[in-house]
């Protein structure tokens, strides 16, 4: 953690691999979001690339 301590790890993020891999358990980010979670500018931005915030999008309709 950056900033202070994680509640829970969802995922990870290795920008060195070749392409980047970006993997995220859908199923608890999910969870999270619709608990209210905010996401930091970097984490959308990790969450949209993963298609993810698609699918929020998706359920509010």
């Amino acid at each position: 953690p950056r900033d202070g301590r994680f509640i829970e790890e969802i995922g990870y993020y290795d920008p060195l691999k070749e392409p980047a891999v970006i993997k995220i358990n859908e199923e608890k980010a999910l969870d999270w979001l619709r608990k209210g979670a905010q996401l930091s500018e970097t984490a959308r931005s990790l969450f949209n690339k993963a298609g993810i915030l698609k699918k929020t999008a998706e359920e509010g309709q």
